[in-house]
């Protein structure tokens, strides 16, 4: 489970989206999350619980602000 996380890390999700693939980019954070499939490009908008239950791990971390 994923419990600290950044604008722009790469994170591994529980599922594969429709496309295949599992790759997320975080683009924006708050009270919800909105995640960038790396192959698509679409934009999915979820709720910071069901984001943190869904992520699997951090991949790699976004640049350093």
């Amino acid at each position: 489970m994923v419990e600290q996380f950044e604008l722009g890390d790469i994170v591994q999700m529980r599922k594969p989206h429709a496309c295949g693939e599992n790759i997320w980019t975080i683009i924006r954070t708050g009270a919800d999350i909105k995640i960038k499939c790396n192959q698509c490009g679409r934009i999915v908008m979820m709720d910071r619980l069901d984001f943190l239950k869904r992520a699997k791990k951090i991949l790699s971390k976004g640049p350093a602000q």
